[in-house]
């Protein structure tokens, strides 16, 4: 069946979602989120799992009410079986299984890593193939080259802190609010992304490390505090937009190198950090400079979402790629 309608659910992490798709067009993609973790300052995953089961039966009766499809229109359930936290993954593994075995329909595991990717073919344009694609999150940071739908092979990561983690944690030293990197591009955006300068990490080959600025700022802060008590106050907007100039910078130069290594072109930013106003800036920016053609995701499928994870359902669903009873979430899955 080359139009088949797939119901995906992703639960890796602090949104439950599930889409529908038909024939490679999402019908629907809904997401809730869950504001818990605000009190917290970042994610609790025991929270976060019993999120997931209060959410997840009225996320997918919206996905199938919005896509106008019933159960028994359906030809196979996907769902998130990894990376991600471990409880958050039962939840959603658990249901599709069951959702499956009761309609006596197709299973299918999705990559969330590969889904991210895979989010480009939602809307056009899409990339040819072979195009690198930077890969950015809270939990991963990887420049992935993509040869087709379902062949992908990793060229460099980071070797300790992914980029998201390093916004989170800069936005926390700051004192901004929950979610910290979406606060601090907001900020970085009425400051001077020249005022301050901080190291740019320069690992082996396409690696990368974020441990070393996340330190500079620690004792920059420290530092600067100690002559001038309201530093960080007065000079907000500055220091958020020089720490982001510094690592939108870490990160595009080894896309460059990796683009004039191995010749190609075609160049695409997925996960949550792609969400960055700055990186999308920067990254049209050197497409003209560098003569790239980019492809940026719709800010829907940057975060987590079921849209994506029912486009890499759709095109395993044509290889037949189906998976058993007897599967369980990995955390740790690679691509």
């Amino acid at each position: 069946m080359l139009e088949p309608i797939i119901l995906a659910i992703e639960s890796s992490c602090d949104e439950t979602s599930a889409a529908v798709i038909r024939g490679g067009k999402v019908l629907s993609n809904i997401v809730a989120t869950q504001a818990v973790h605000e009190l917290y300052g970042g994610v609790v995953p025991e929270l976060a799992s019993r999120a997931h089961q209060q959410n997840i039966i009225p996320v997918v009766t919206q996905a199938l009410r919005t896509a106008n499809v019933t159960k028994s229109d359906l030809n196979a359930v996907a769902f998130t079986r990894g990376p991600g936290l471990l409880g958050a993954l039962l939840v959603g593994c658990s249901f599709a299984k069951s959702f499956a075995l009761g309609l006596n329909i197709p299973l299918i595991e999705v990559n969330h890593m590969q889904a991210h990717i895979l989010a480009h073919f939602i809307d056009e344009p899409t990339p040819q193939f072979p195009f690198l694609c930077l890969t950015v999150s809270g939990g991963h940071t990887q420049i992935v080259l993509v040869k087709n739908h379902l062949d992908m092979e990793i060229i460099g990561q980071t070797t300790d802190d992914a980029v998201g983690e390093a916004f989170d944690k800069t936005a926390k030293m700051l004192g901004l609010p929950y979610p910290g990197g979406p606060m601090l591009d907001k900020t970085a955006a009425r400051g001077n992304p020249d005022a301050f300068s901080f190291p740019v990490g320069n690992m082996p080959g396409y690696n990368y490390s974020f441990s070393g600025i996340k330190t500079a700022v620690l004792y920059f802060l420290r530092d600067k505090t100690k002559e001038q008590p309201d530093f960080v106050q007065e000079n907000l907007a500055d220091i958020c937009a020089s720490v982001q100039k510094t690592l939108i910078k870490t990160l595009l130069k080894k896309v460059v190198q990796a683009t004039k290594d191995l010749g190609i072109k075609e160049v695409a930013i997925a996960g949550g950090v792609s969400a960055n106003s700055g990186l999308r800036q920067t990254l049209q920016d050197y497409a003209k400079k560098y003569n790239w053609n980019v492809y940026i995701p719709a800010f829907q499928y940057c975060t987590d979402n079921a849209g994506m994870i029912a486009m890499a359902a759709h095109f395993q669903y044509l290889k037949e790629d189906f998976a058993t009873q007897y599967v369980s979430p990995e955390p740790r899955l690679k691509i």
